[in-house]
Order: structure tokens, then C-alpha cells, then sequence
């Protein structure tokens, strides 16, 4: 079965960095793209990044552009969300996500709290 497990978010002062990873199984990682989503308390979800099976990246949210990079190792079947200069409005759920086999797949979420 298809799984997506987040891990390193928390807690994280204005200007500081975080690195989110997202640990795949269940499907042929190498051959899907994979993307990073949030939502922040009573907004809707955002599409972050998005990164094709051969490491391009297809998509950045305009708010992160400059700040956040998608990338991933297949040897790892994981792909990660390199967090800089962070910033309060921020702060949300980070959840991972594959459409594998025309169903969307996610992970439990890892909160990303951006506060002095």
C-alpha cells in the first residue's frame, strides 16, 4: 500500500530554516512526480512545489519562491522541502502528496510553527 510519512517540522524563530522529508513506499517512487502541500489555519490548501520523476521542479508557490526548494533522492524514496528564511505566515500543516494511479495519496502532515 502507498505510504507518505512526514517528518521535521516544529517549532522555528522568523529567518530560520527547516528541512521537511517525506519517506515513500508502496509505489515505484522514481517514476512519479511528488509534491508539497500546506494549509495554514482557516485557509485553503496551497500547492508549495511540485518535482517530476527526473528531478525537475515544475512548480513553486509564488509566497515561498526564492525561500523553499523542492528536491529528492530516489536511492532514498524520499523527497524533501528545504525551508529558508522563514517567515510567521508560514506557519502551517506541510503535508506530502503523489497521484499514484489516479488517486491522490497523502501523508499525515507535519506542522511547521513559525513564531519569535
Amino acid at each position: 500500500q502507498v505510504q507518505l510519512v512526514e517528518s521535521g517540522g516544529g517549532l522555528v524563530q522568523p529567518g530560520g530554516s527547516l528541512r521537511l522529508s517525506c519517506a515513500a513506499s508502496g509505489f515505484t517512487f522514481s517514476r512519479y512526480a511528488m509534491n508539497w502541500y500546506r494549509q495554514a489555519p482557516g485557509k485553503e490548501r496551497e500547492l508549495v512545489a511540485r518535482i517530476t520523476s527526473t528531478g525537475v521542479i515544475t512548480n513553486y508557490a509564488d509566497s515561498v519562491k526564492g525561500r523553499f526548494t523542492i528536491f529528492r533522492d530516489n536511492s532514498k524514496n524520499t523527497v524533501y522541502l528545504q525551508m529558508n528564511s522563514l517567515k510567521p505566515e508560514d506557519t502551517a500543516v506541510y503535508s506530502c502528496n503523489v497521484r499514484y494511479r489516479a488517486y491522490d495519496y497523502w501523508g499525515q502532515g507535519t506542522q511547521v510553527t513559525v513564531s519569535s
